[in-house]
């Protein structure tokens, strides 16, 4: 409806109006870039959370994946432990965007967090097809990341789903780059009643009721 463009699409308006993957969140895609480039924190999580506040996303969406791979890199940045350049944490951005897509999460089963995850050790490690232990490092996170995730489903909680990606992430950020990052604070869901689909309510770690 804003470009004119013409794709294959699964989710559209029940008033038939469709948004491009190119239009889709364009503005936020850009607020939520610049907050990884800026904000300060250690803390994955919580940057994670300072985001979905600050940040008019929707309650399920792909910008929860955009949001999961700047809160980790920044995270990692601000550690001091590994130098990350602002141009790494933008193209771990552009390559999650490529694969984080409205609707598939149940149409192929791979949330877009994981592979926002798998980006952020990719541009770390160099991660590419002809290389070794790098790609096969961040094909495990990315592994690990989906199946942590898919324990979380019924229905899908794109918010849950950062949640849990992050707090694993830390784990394995220690295990594969020696990173030591905080990864603790309770977290008190406000978002249950958004739910299009109906909350998991008790089935959530993060519900209180």
């Amino acid at each position: 409806m804003y470009c004119g463009q013409n794709e294959i699409g699964y989710v559209y308006c029940p008033n038939g109006h469709y948004v491009c993957h190119d239009c889709h969140g364009k503005d936020i895609y850009e607020q939520i870039l610049d907050m990884a480039l800026t904000l300060q924190g250690t803390n994955p999580l919580k940057l994670a959370e300072t985001m979905m506040k600050a940040v008019p996303i929707p309650m399920l969406g792909c910008e929860h994946a955009w949001i999961t791979a700047g809160a980790l890199l920044a995270a990692m940045k601000n550690s001091g432990e590994i130098s990350i350049t602002d141009s790494q944490i933008a193209e771990a951005l552009i390559r999650t965007k490529k694969q984080a897509i409205g609707a598939f999460c149940g149409l192929t089963g791979i949330c877009g967090i994981a592979p926002a995850i798998g980006a952020c050790f990719s541009v770390i490690l160099g991660a590419a097809c002809p290389k070794d232990q790098e790609t096969a490092t961040t094909m495990s996170v990315v592994s690990q990341v989906i199946s942590a995730i898919g324990k979380q489903t019924g229905p899908c909680c794109c918010k849950n789903f950062v949640r849990t990606a992050l707090t694993l992430s830390c784990k394995l950020v220690q295990e594969h780059l020696k990173i030591a990052l905080p990864c603790y604070v309770e977290l008190v869901c406000g978002d249950s009643s958004r739910h299009p689909h109906g909350c998991r309510k008790e089935k959530c770690h993060y519900y209180r009721g």
